[in-house]
């Protein structure tokens, strides 16, 4: 299972206006629309990180920038992100077909944001919040001041804005690592062609599973196992014809 985790970086849309309280920005008033500054890419559980910028970085190249995250995106069966199914795929899609690319293959998407929404409670949800309350190394500190940098082509500042898109993706793994029994559906490890014919944990695919009891449907009971790796319960795929369902209600 390859799963990809992808943080992309875009540029503010520049337009002309009167004021700046409450204004609505019409079409012929922007001069340049918003695009992809740069991305880091990362397989989960692999060592290596991909930086790529664009035009407004010394030496950068959108076209190629935009080709790589293409090809990326084409070899995952997973991508995790940070809200990236409202922010990072769509900005991605829009940068893929006015490159006049194709859609990549289909992949799972494994939106931590929305884990975070539906699981818990906490006063923010931003993910330097998030990876801060549960003791992880956070995100770099920026300011507006880093992208008009990177606007305007400053080398320090696409140095910073390198480390901070770095940050981001370490922190969406190790968050996923942190997350990971939490998810609701992410992809079952069970169906990797290297876990064929064991028993092993959906989620983080290992084979340290306790007996806990049983998962009760209205007619059937099945196996229950909790994972001592990462802390998920799954059940066993067959129902556990040799129960007394009688006993158990008992």
């Amino acid at each position: 299972m390859k799963i990809l985790a992808i943080d992309i970086e875009t540029s503010p849309i520049l337009a002309s206006v009167w004021s700046i309280w409450q204004q609505n920005v019409g079409l012929s008033q922007i001069h340049e629309a918003t695009e992809m500054l740069c991305f880091v890419a990362k397989w989960v559980g692999e060592p290596g990180i991909e930086f790529h910028a664009g035009r407004y970085a010394p030496g950068g190249d959108s076209p190629a920038m935009v080709q790589r995250a293409h090809e990326l995106l084409d070899q995952a069966d997973a991508v995790l992100s940070y809200n990236g199914r409202r922010f990072d795929v769509p900005h991605l899609n829009r940068e893929f077909i006015e490159a006049g690319l194709t859609p990549p293959s289909p992949f799972r998407h494994i939106d931590l944001l929305e884990t975070c929404r539906k699981r818990f409670k906490w006063p923010s949800n931003k993910l330097a919040y998030v990876t801060k309350v549960l003791g992880l190394q956070g995100k770099i500190e920026t300011t507006f001041d880093l992208w008009k940098g990177c606007l305007d082509g400053d080398p320090a500042s696409w140095r910073k804005m390198e480390r901070y898109n770095r940050r981001d993706v370490t922190q969406l793994e190790a968050l996923y690592r942190r997350l990971l029994p939490w998810i609701q559906s992410p992809p079952n490890a069970g169906l990797d062609p290297a876990n064929e014919g064991l028993l092993v944990c959906p989620s983080c695919g290992s084979e340290r599973l306790v007996k806990r009891g049983y998962a009760q449907t209205s007619v059937s009971l099945f196996q229950q196992y909790r994972c001592s790796n990462c802390g998920r319960y799954s059940r066993s795929g067959k129902r556990d014809v040799g129960v007394d369902l009688r006993a158990v209600a008992e």
